[in-house]
Formats: C-alpha cells, sequence, structure tokens
C-alpha cells in the first residue's frame, strides 16, 4: 500500500517515519520542500512538490497541519475551498485534485467539526473515503508510535480499510461516530487537559508559595483522588519551570477556541 503524508511538523515528521519504519510506501508533501527532501534522505520514500502529486501515487493520504486553513489550503488548493481569489492552478494543485476513486483521505490535524464534515462531502462527492482522526499524544506519543486516534467516518468499511496503517504509530484508535465525531471527541480531550493542567499549575503555585515542598507534595497527593497522568508527568518540570514539550500555548489557544465555536 502507498501511503501519502503531508506535513513533516513535529507531529506529522515522525508519524510518516513510524509509516516508513512499518513497510509502507511512503510519499511525503511538506511546503517547506527542503524538508521534504531532508526527511526523505533520512527515512526513504518519496516527496513531491505538490499535495496533488501525492495524491495521485497513494491509496491513502495522511493530511496532519495547523489548523483548518491549512488543511483546506492542502486538500482544495487554496485558503479556503469557497476561496474566489484562488488562481485555477492552485485548485489544480490541490490534494483533492489528485486522488483517485476509491483511494482515502485522512485529516490527523485537530480543526472544527465544520470542516470534517466539509471535507467529507467534498471527498464522497469524488467518491473518496474521508476520515477525521486528531490525535492526542502529544511530540512524545508521535515520537514513540504510541498516540490515541479519535475518528470519525461515515463509512464502517472505509474506517476498516485504513484502521491497520494506524497501528503504525497508535496505542489506541477507535470509530467514534460520522465525519466530525472524531474532532468533537478531540474537543473533549482537550477540555480535559486544559482543566487539569491550569489546575495543576495552580496547585503548585500555591504550594511553593507556601513554603511547602512541591515535590513531595506531589508524591503524596499523587497517591489519592488528585492523581493525573499530567501530574505523574509534568508536575517535576513545572516547579522546575521546564516547559517544552513540543505543545505551545498557543496551539491550546487553537483548540478551546473551536471548543467555544462549537458550544
Amino acid at each position: 500500500m502507498k501511503v501519502g503524508f503531508c506535513g513533516l511538523g513535529v507531529m506529522g515528521s515522525p508519524m510518516a517515519r513510524h509509516l516508513a519504519s512499518k513497510g509502507y510506501e511512503v510519499v511525503v508533501y511538506n511546503r517547506n520542500t527542503e524538508k521534504a527532501k531532508q526527511w526523505v534522505d533520512k527515512n526513504g520514500g518519496k516527496f513531491a512538490l505538490t499535495p496533488r502529486e501525492v495524491g495521485e501515487q497513494c491509496d491513502v493520504v495522511m493530511v496532519c497541519v495547523g489548523n483548518d486553513d491549512d488543511v483546506r489550503s492542502v486538500v482544495f488548493g487554496a485558503p479556503s475551498a469557497k476561496s474566489l481569489s484562488a488562481s485555477s492552478k492552485s485548485v489544480e494543485n490541490g490534494l483533492l485534485a489528485g486522488l483517485k476513486p476509491g483511494t482515502v483521505l485522512v485529516d490527523h490535524t485537530t480543526a472544527s467539526a465544520t470542516l470534517a464534515r466539509e471535507l467529507s462531502a467534498a471527498c464522497s462527492a469524488k467518491n473518496v473515503g474521508f476520515i477525521d482522526a486528531p490525535v492526542s499524544g502529544g511530540q512524545a506519543g508521535a515520537e514513540n508510535g504510541a498516540l490515541t486516534v479519535m475518528c470519525g467516518c461515515d463509512d464502517q468499511k472505509v474506517f476498516d480499510r485504513v484502521r491497520p496503517v494506524f497501528d503504525a504509530y497508535a496505542k489506541a484508535c477507535q470509530r467514534m461516530g460520522d465525519a466530525g465525531a472524531g474532532q468533537l471527541t478531540k474537543m473533549v480531550n482537550q477540555i480535559c487537559i486544559a482543566g487539569v493542567v491550569s489546575g495543576l499549575a495552580e496547585a503548585l503555585n500555591f504550594a511553593m508559595r507556601a513554603g511547602l515542598d512541591a515535590d513531595q507534595v506531589v508524591e503524596v497527593i499523587s497517591k489519592g483522588a488528585a492523581q493525573s497522568w499530567q501530574m505523574e508527568n509534568r508536575s517535576k518540570t513545572m516547579v522546575r519551570d521546564q516547559f517544552d514539550f513540543g505543545f505551545a500555548v498557543e496551539w491550546m489557544r487553537k483548540d478551546l477556541g473551536i471548543c467555544f465555536d462549537e458550544a
């Protein structure tokens, strides 16, 4: 099976690497062509100069970029599917223009459910399958091939066909419902994470201002009802003002903005 991957950022690059390591023929695209060339030099496979070229060569194509407009730019070849200012050439270079009937587009970007439904409808019109499949686990999860994938897909058979591919970089994967359900589930995930992280940060700040040994506090309370993945994995570095985990505050603000819009 030939698998395409559009977007070689902190998440996409290791995800594509895992696909190559599992024996898939991988074709990559990145806005920065030099980055795509470097990825191929290191991992094998091929790179394409446009998203359309990826679609023309592959059975399944993954997209993992920044936001709704970035996804539209890759898929439709323009900032928006409805953009009147997009040149015909840019539209022709979009991923959807290259996808053949029977292929599948997978969007791993954390984006809106509205976009997922828009993409699903556009793909359906070309007899192309679509899965919105945002991931959780961060950069570490991508590097270690241990992501959780939350999927929305209108066709169970399409999901079942692509499901084994996700195993290359996922420890868990589930279809949550029709198109958009994956993104809605990711919104639930982000609301939970934002609440836990902010609560943990406030609690640790309180502990230190009160003159307590924060490490000892965490050691004790982590054995009770306050225990969480964030406490176990982030508390020690929070206390030491170390926050470089590959996920920027701006990204969380973007994700929560999607939640507010949906609510």
